[in-house]
């Protein structure tokens, strides 16, 4: 009860009402086919906007395929690796990840003529400390053997602080905030996904994962995010202890407002630093029309952070913008592991003119099924919650422009989030969002997160989107009313009433 309590103040923050935007000529309400980029050319005012090949970019589709791209580029790597995740599992699939570290780490050792490989990895100081054998004793021995070329970075929340930090429990203590950005970059390849470092991540647990090879630009933007993020964490050093670098205020022992302020700035100069150059040379190489400065750099990337515990809302700017502007003959694809979306995103789907179909876990292949503990009314709670969705879309009379659809694959778990966004009249996406944010409280109040939009005119590419969604799409089945009447869908009295904890926490 003390540690409920003592959370009763984050409980009382509430949804801010939907930023409102213009929709300008050009803007993704147009609705025009041609010159695809101009409709999405105002992110490029927000955010670093980068230009790539489309043939450069690919849909992973698999857990496996997701496992085995990471370690064949470990093991390539020449000049760095870069491990953004919420943890590291512990499991033998893990170890043999941190084994292809050691492997590229030696080598490049060995081999005098290149330069040294460095390996950064950004983890959550709270997940990645849970229990005896956890993240950091994984990481350890690199860290010992390898202490000028290694570093390990671990993120506390300001939020958990004071009497909360003494009295919250291991694993509800990550419910306050927490490092949930996922990241994986080697050399100038990157993937960006929403999968953290564990096995089932790696078997029968599906997400989404991009792949952007020889992107250089975007690597460099990413590897100077988690940089900047790792500068303000604590430092894991060689006997398990940790450290703050010089300078830098203590997460939990400082004072809260400085060390925001502090973090802000700090990533904030990498975005803006960013925004400023991709603006300058953006404009030096488009051509009159606006379009794409070559022909096979027909690809945009832009990078959506959000860290709403340092004043950083960027991604939650841009995401209502895109479900503002999204016309009455657009449709939007969205996934979200657990249904859970802000009153105020929900808002933005009930009064949208675009069709909607949201995917989201059935109860038993929501990643908390068979929990113990309060956990294990998760998934009763988020059933409670999408019944209340379709409830308001039924009041609304809004039954054919918003489909709920749940995931069902047995032995499974399902993770996947972003969104797909179709234009008036095409039969492939133009656009994705993909990263670790799920569209809920938590991910737009609570923990640090980061996605790319992609916008491509690249057709081989709009057809790996659409493939995906395909993909996923088929194992679902469409809700409707009696979804809710089936015995197993029965939501228990203390489980609706403890629901709003569950939204804000989990």
């Amino acid at each position: 009860m003390s540690s409920v309590l003592l959370l009763a103040p984050l409980l009382a923050e509430t949804d801010p009402a939907p930023h409102r935007v213009s929709r300008p000529t050009g803007s993704a309400g147009a609705q025009r086919t041609e010159g695809l980029c101009s409709h999405f050319r105002w992110m490029a005012e927000h955010v670093p906007a980068f230009q790539v090949p489309g043939s450069h970019v690919h849909i992973l589709t698999s857990p496996d395929q997701f496992y085995q791209a990471m370690k064949a580029r470990i093991k390539t790597a020449q000049r760095r690796v870069v491990m953004a995740s919420l943890y590291l599992g512990t499991g033998q699939l893990e170890q043999e990840l941190v084994d292809c570290m050691e492997e590229a780490l030696q080598r490049s050792e060995d081999n005098s003529q290149s330069p040294d490989l460095k390996v950064s990895v950004l983890l959550d100081y709270t997940r990645g400390s849970r229990g005896k054998i956890n993240s950091r004793t994984m990481l350890l021995p690199l860290l010992q053997r390898f202490t000028s070329q290694m570093r390990v970075s671990l993120y506390h929340t300001p939020d958990l602080r004071g009497l909360l930090r003494l009295l919250v429990p291991q694993r509800f203590n990550e419910t306050i905030g927490v490092q949930h950005i996922k990241v994986y970059l080697f050399d100038d390849s990157i993937i960006i996904s929403g999968a953290n470092l564990s096995d089932s991540y790696f078997t029968n647990r599906q997400d989404r994962y991009v792949l952007l090879e020889n992107c250089r630009e975007v690597a460099d933007f990413f590897c100077d995010l988690v940089e900047a993020v790792g500068d303000v964490s604590l430092q894991l050093q060689p006997d398990d202890s940790v450290t703050m670098l010089e300078g830098m205020v203590h997460p939990y022992k400082g004072n809260r407002q400085d060390f925001s302020a502090v973090a802000r700035k700090r990533i904030m100069e990498v975005v803006n630093s960013a925004h400023i150059r991709q603006r300058l040379l953006n404009q030096s190489e488009d051509s009159e029309d606006e379009g794409m400065s070559e022909a096979e750099e027909d690809t945009w990337v832009f990078p959506l952070v959000q860290m709403k515990p340092l004043g950083i809302r960027v991604d939650e700017q841009v995401t209502q913008r895109l479900l503002t502007d999204a016309g009455s003959e657009s449709t939007v694809f969205l996934t979200s592991g657990y249904f859970n979306l802000t009153r105020a995103y929900m808002r933005l789907v009930l009064k949208a003119g675009a069709s909607y179909r949201i995917l989201t876990a059935s109860p038993e292949v929501n990643g908390f099924f068979g929990a113990k503990g309060v956990a294990g009314a998760i998934p009763a709670a988020y059933t409670h919650i999408a019944r209340q969705f379709y409830k308001q879309v039924c009041q609304g009379g809004q039954q054919e422009r918003v489909h709920l659809h749940e995931y069902h694959r047995p032995q499974w778990t399902f993770h996947a989030k972003g969104l797909w966004y179709y234009l008036q009249g095409q039969d492939r996406p133009c656009l994705t969002l993909i990263g670790s944010p799920n569209f809920g409280y938590r991910s737009v109040h609570r923990d640090l997160e980061a996605q790319i939009a992609i916008v491509t005119e690249n057709e081989e590419l709009q057809s790996q989107l659409q493939e995906e969604q395909e993909m996923l799409y088929r194992r679902s089945t469409e809700v409707s009313t009696s979804t809710f009447e089936l015995p197993d869908r029965h939501v228990k009295l203390w489980v609706k009433l403890v629901t709003p904890l569950i939204k804000n926490f989990f």
